[in-house]
Parts: C-alpha cells; sequence; structure tokens
C-alpha cells in the first residue's frame, strides 16, 4: 500500500515544520493499516487559521464559527473514485486549524504535535466512513479507534 499526502500550508503565522508534515502522514497510514485499508490511498490535507476554517465551517456547514478540523470524505460506503493520474483512490480532504490545535493542546495539557496528530486521525475515520453526529455507540467506537491508533504511533495519553 501506498499512501500520498499532499500538503498544503497555508496557515499564515508561520510554516508548519517538516516533523509536523511527516506526523501527519504517518499518522495517515496509521489510521489505514488499523482500518486494513490496503489499496493505494491519497489524501489532501490543508493547514489554516481559525479564519481560514471559519470560512470553510460556513460555507460548508452554515456553521459561523471556526473550529478545529474539517473532513471532506470523497467516497461512500467504502467505496472511491480513483485518481485518473495515478489509480490511487481519493479519501478526501482534511483542514485544520493550526490555531485551534494549539489552543486544544493548552487546554488538555498535551503538545501540539499529539494534538495535530489527534485531528488528523479522527479526520480520516471520517474520511473513511466512521461519524459520531449521534453521539453513543458510534462516537464510543470512533474514540476507541483514535485512541488505538495514537497509541500504536507512541501519542497515548497518559492517565
Amino acid at each position: 500500500m501506498t499512501v500520498k499526502v499532499n500538503i498544503t500550508d497555508n496557515y499564515k503565522k508561520e510554516k508548519v515544520s517538516s516533523e509536523t508534515k511527516a506526523l501527519v502522514k504517518k499518522a495517515c497510514r496509521a489510521v489505514l493499516h488499523e482500518e486494513n485499508f490496503n489499496d493505494n490511498a491519497e489524501i489532501e490535507l490543508t493547514f489554516v487559521d481559525d479564519e481560514q476554517i471559519k470560512k470553510l465551517n460556513k460555507e460548508y456547514r452554515n456553521i459561523d464559527k471556526s473550529t478545529d478540523v474539517l473532513s471532506f470524505p470523497l467516497g461512500e460506503d467504502g467505496i472511491y473514485d480513483k485518481n485518473p493520474e495515478n489509480g490511487f483512490y481519493m479519501l478526501g480532504d482534511i483542514v485544520i486549524s493550526v490555531d485551534h490545535a494549539e489552543k486544544q493542546a493548552d487546554l488538555y495539557g498535551h503538545g501540539i504535535e499529539r494534538e495535530i496528530a489527534f485531528l488528523t486521525v479522527h479526520s480520516m475515520l471520517h474520511l473513511l466512513g466512521y461519524d459520531h453526529v449521534d453521539g453513543g455507540e458510534q462516537q464510543r467506537i470512533m474514540r476507541q479507534k483514535e485512541e488505538t491508533v495514537l497509541e500504536k504511533m507512541g501519542l497515548a495519553v497518559e492517565r
């Protein structure tokens, strides 16, 4: 399996580090491995600030506030289109607000790297069809999968 993660850095305050970019690629691969997705896959991931994600949230979800991450799955029921140029399955787009991630990392008492990895894993699960809008069982399953992947990446939350 080859995973192509196309990263766009639109974060206006500073450049996102190469270490952070490598971490999100690792997180994408870890989710696909954990979910037994063995085909070649392509993901678009963009780093933005709170102002940019607020505009996207308003445009696509009609919610006029910033958020931490937005997911735009391209597949439905496990069926994805293939990129005609390389034959990779196009899973979708992830948009992460670095501003929001920094605030949440402070709030939860862990580093920005762990927060960005968490947001990437969370969003990858959305691209693969998981959801948590109803709370309950789906949310529990998703949270368990997030924790499993982060633990395997060495980013488990210390309790």
